[in-house]
């Protein structure tokens, strides 16, 4: 049996397609650090802590980092409610490094050399082949710890309740979705710190993040951790 459809349904139906594939192609939120109040962030505006002198190679736009020995370069001031643009790309497979958020001064001084701070709130800046090499060593187990996908977590006596997912030990906020690019590829992070809460959009799309952060003021810290790293486009705006 054939059925015939009204004409009105066909248009109907036709419209409904069109509007779903012009969603489908809509053009996503995207915060490139450009605009009033934005400030860009380089060499003036950091001091390492722990690394030596040739750890971090700074540029026009951002700063290249060989990743030894392991340590942090932080900002020269503190920041409380802010929002902040990076993009990174990590150089070696399974690179490990991190952006630090609120870092306490009192975990910065007197830290010692291949250490990192033991307080602040992480935001994972990890490669794909962490996961990869970590799968070998585990008889191809999947890590159910960690992603490499833009993990949110307080370090040392730091505290937050995280967004779901949320990791097995409670702590850490796994990504809702999937979106960081593989080995030499930037990547483009943006990051809102507001009264204690942290979201993290990884690519255009928030992903991950967590409230009731303690403490909620603190300093700004790049990572060193064992692999080269770079970052650029550093840019960031204090909010009240």
């Amino acid at each position: 049996m054939t059925h015939r459809f009204p004409l009105s349904c066909v248009a109907l139906l036709s419209l409904a397609g069109l509007l779903s594939a012009q969603e489908d192609k809509a053009p996503k939120a995207f915060i490139d650090g450009e605009g009033p109040g934005w400030v860009k962030l380089g060499k003036d505006d950091f001091t390492n802590v722990n690394t030596d002198d040739d750890t971090w190679t700074w540029g026009d736009d951002g700063v290249k980092c060989k990743g030894t020995p392991v340590g942090v370069t932080k900002s020269n001031k503190p920041y409380t409610n802010f929002e902040m643009v990076a993009q990174w790309r990590h150089l070696r497979d399974g690179g490990n490094s991190g952006i630090f958020l609120w870092a306490p001064e009192k975990v910065l001084t007197g830290l010692k050399k291949n250490s990192l701070p033991p307080g602040g709130i992480e935001v994972q800046v990890l490669d794909h082949g962490y996961a990869e090499q970590w799968r070998k060593g585990h008889g191809g187990k999947d890590p159910d710890w960690f992603t490499t996908n833009g993990d949110v977590f307080p370090v040392g006596s730091s505290d937050m309740k995280p967004f779901a997912p949320v990791a097995p030990d409670k702590k850490r906020s796994f990504p809702r979705k999937n979106l960081s690019k593989g080995l030499n590829e930037w990547n483009h992070y943006y990051i809102r710190a507001i009264n204690g809460e942290v979201r993290l959009w990884v690519n255009g799309e928030e992903v991950s993040g967590g409230s009731d952060c303690k403490p909620a003021t603190g300093f700004l810290c790049l990572e060193s951790e064992g692999a080269p790293v770079e970052f650029k486009g550093l840019r960031l705006r204090e909010l009240p």
